[in-house]
């Protein structure tokens, strides 16, 4: 008998056990779906905001609201209102539908957005570039580009030539998006959507006559340099010569 109520009171301790644990559980996870669709009011692009763009006048333009987010879905730096954001500006493009996060604004001195600074004799003017021209995105202001100029020469030749060695960015604007066409020698048409960014240059009359020009005969590609970058002007690269 003793060892039988032994194992009885052993048994009931085990039940007992089993359903606290399974009650525990049961309530973590309760609480786990009720945080997971528990939801903050939080502000959401609805129309896209370019780098530069005050929280003020996005705001005003109608180009925020406030979204029902999971809280699980909620990214750092989120706001629930424009007033943490005061004063700054947008450092990146942000697109219709993404949060509003304190990392994507700054000061406007920050962006250098605000105002042009050109030497004397100096002219402002803005080429649209596709993200491999632009380096991959990795040009800002105050970048020093050597600009080169894929082309085709009066014989119908295809050439790569060093345009300008030196020139300094003093911008860089909006990310729009424009559609390409290619067809392959099957005659299978390839539409791809590309991105392409207005970057700023500060010229002399001359050199912006060449880029203006440039813009219209070919391809213009920058590639960044620095005080040790070798950037020499020459006869340029054909496909005569690719390979010497």
């Amino acid at each position: 008998m003793d060892r039988r109520r032994i194992l009885l009171v052993v048994a009931v301790i085990i039940a007992l056990v089993g359903t606290a644990l399974v009650f525990l559980y049961v309530r973590g996870a309760d609480q786990r779906a009720e945080s997971r669709f528990d939801t903050v009011d939080a502000l959401v692009a609805v129309q896209p905001i370019e780098p530069g763009e005050t929280i003020e006048d996005a705001a005003a333009n109608g180009k925020l609201t406030l979204k029902p987010i999971a809280q699980d879905y909620l990214l750092p730096g989120y706001q629930t209102s424009t007033e943490e954001l005061a004063g700054s500006v947008a450092t990146q493009r942000i697109l219709a539908g993404e949060q509003i996060v304190a990392d994507k604004f700054g000061s406007q001195v920050e962006t250098a957005t605000s105002a042009l600074t050109l030497d004397r004799g100096q002219l402002a003017i803005s080429v649209s570039l596709s993200d491999t021209a632009r380096v991959a995105g990795f040009i800002n202001p105050g970048s020093r580009v050597a600009i080169f100029l894929n082309g085709t020469d009066d014989t119908g030749q295809a050439y790569t030539r060093l345009l300008l060695n030196d020139v300094q960015v003093i911008a860089v604007g909006s990310t729009t998006t424009t559609q390409t066409t290619t067809t392959d020698a099957e005659g299978t048409q390839t539409v791809e959507q590309l991105p392409r960014t207005l970057m700023t240059l500060a010229l002399d009359q001359a050199d912006a006559e060449k880029v203006l020009y440039s813009q219209g005969a070919g391809e213009l590609v920058f590639a960044l340099i620095n005080d040790d970058s070798r950037v020499q002007a020459g006869p340029g690269t054909t496909n005569a010569d690719l390979f010497r």
